[in-house]
């Protein structure tokens, strides 16, 4: 067997161990790009789920925010919706306060009313007390009737009612046999009213108690006036036939 030289074995020696060292390196080299690239990567995978982490801190933001907008929204609509039934419970009493005022006042507001074909405006009261008058006159309460219409003239010397008062209160007088204040308040009606539509019959009346007081002279007279003041007139006929059986 042939020896090599030593010089030989030294060099293959050298390019082994340069071999491995090579080797070596590039292994070595080869492990610290992986680390770096894994290190990249786990960086990269941190900077992206603290990127989801923000995102999603934001999307919760948001959903509170949402949340907390439609509570305000359901808390303003809630407040609208009384507010409304407020408003409208007030524009309701308002409405009924303001036609209650209404009602009341027309309770004092004059109305045109209609009294023996002469129409007139009067005060509800003025209207209440003649016909309470007239409701007792009516009822056959002369004497509560004179009293209510005297009261009348005293307290409405103006009113539209006063002339039918005054037919009213003389023919109450009459019931009672009060002859004489009778024809004063006839009277009173002629001179205020001579066209009146009561204005026949109270004449007649006045001789009607002229006769009850057996002034028969005056009687005569009083019919014969009625006839020649109010021609064709029911009164005019009657005055006529009681004149024609006192002759």
């Amino acid at each position: 067997m042939t020896r090599q030289p030593s010089f030989v074995i030294r060099a293959v020696a050298l390019a082994a161990g340069v071999l491995l060292n090579v080797s070596a390196q590039a292994a070595l080299f080869e492990d610290t790009d992986a680390r770096r690239a894994i290190l990249d990567l786990r960086q990269r995978m941190e900077r992206q789920a603290e990127e989801i982490q923000n995102v999603q801190r934001s999307l919760l933001e948001q959903q509170n925010q949402l949340e907390a907008l439609r509570g305000e929204t359901a808390r303003l609509r809630g407040e609208k919706e009384v507010l409304s039934q407020e408003l409208s419970q007030e524009l309701r009493r308002a409405k009924e306060q303001s036609q209650g005022v209404e009602e009341r006042l027309k309770k004092f507001e004059p109305t045109a009313v209609k009294v023996d074909g002469v129409e007139f405006m009067a005060d509800p009261a003025e209207t209440k007390a003649y016909e309470e008058a007239l409701s007792a006159f009516r009822k056959g309460d002369f004497v509560g009737a004179a009293a209510s219409f005297t009261e009348f003239v005293k307290r409405y010397p103006s009113s539209g009612y006063v002339v039918p008062s005054l037919f009213w209160l003389g023919n109450a007088q009459y019931a009672n046999r009060a002859y004489a204040i009778a024809i004063g308040h006839f009277n009173a009606l002629l001179a205020k009213a001579p066209q009146h539509a009561r204005a026949p019959e109270s004449m007649l009346s006045v001789a009607n108690c002229q006769l009850e007081l057996k002034d028969l002279k005056a009687a005569r007279k009083t019919l014969a006036e009625v006839a020649k003041t109010y021609p064709q007139t029911e009164a005019a006929v009657a005055a006529s036939e009681r004149l024609a059986k006192l002759k």
